[in-house]
């Protein structure tokens, strides 16, 4: 596979079909080598439009997203070179990636030590300095990394039932953070912003499903 040609035809078939127009994104995933953040197994499913698993026999557990959806949701950040980004389920490192090339400072959280340790691999591997990847457990994860905010930016590179508070009280004023949202079957990615003190907007983005992202609470199921 020439995979030059596979990462173009992701850019103009995957991607850009999904309004993914901001010519900055698409230099850097035309730039950024997302086969080097599959494992090696899957390589061949590196430019394919569907989501990469990163655990094996686990083919329902962590993901690296679909390209589109890491478009998009790298577009909607809008991550500017001096802010300071959190990212929660760092996964293989690809986005941490995506978000170190635009940012100032990137701070990946994961809680599996195999993901861990293969996001600080890739990451080093490709020569990105400006993110870490710090190993927590999974209920540390789903409260951010309070002693180091607040934050420009936070991605939850996973789905969750809630965007819990606490995380939200982790952004500056005029900071975003994107999730996605919900439940099976439809989940929706949303973008909230930080508008004052306790006070945040919310803007859905489009309709996905995406992984669970470990530690976060469930919605209470009523039995009868």
């Amino acid at each position: 596979m020439n995979n030059e040609i596979a990462r173009f035809n992701m850019i103009e078939q995957q991607i850009r079909p999904w309004d993914v127009l901001d010519g900055s994104v698409l230099s850097l995933l035309a730039t950024v080598r997302r086969e080097d953040f599959v494992p090696a197994a899957l390589r061949a499913l590196a430019f394919v439009d569907t989501q990469v698993p990163l655990l094996p026999g686990q083919a329902h557990g962590p993901a690296m997203l679909e390209p589109k959806v890491e478009a998009r949701l790298l577009q909607e950040l809008q991550v500017q070179r001096h802010e300071k980004v959190l990212e929660i389920g760092a996964g293989s490192g690809f986005m941490a990636a995506l978000l170190a090339h635009r940012a100032q400072q990137v701070i990946s959280l994961e809680c599996r030590p195999e993901l861990a340790r293969m996001a600080r691999e890739n990451l080093q591997r490709s020569g990105v300095l400006n993110a870490r990847v710090q190993e927590v457990s999974a209920a540390e994860g789903t409260l951010g990394l309070p002693a180091e905010a607040p934050f420009d930016v936070i991605l939850l590179s996973g789905s969750v039932a809630e965007v819990p508070r606490e995380l939200l009280q982790q952004l500056k004023p005029g900071g975003r953070l994107a999730a996605v949202v919900g439940d099976e079957p439809v989940m929706r990615a949303r973008l909230y912003k930080r508008t004052g003190d306790v006070a945040w907007s919310e803007t859905d983005l489009f309709d996905t499903v995406a992984p669970r992202l470990e530690g976060f609470a469930e919605p209470t199921r009523f039995k009868f």
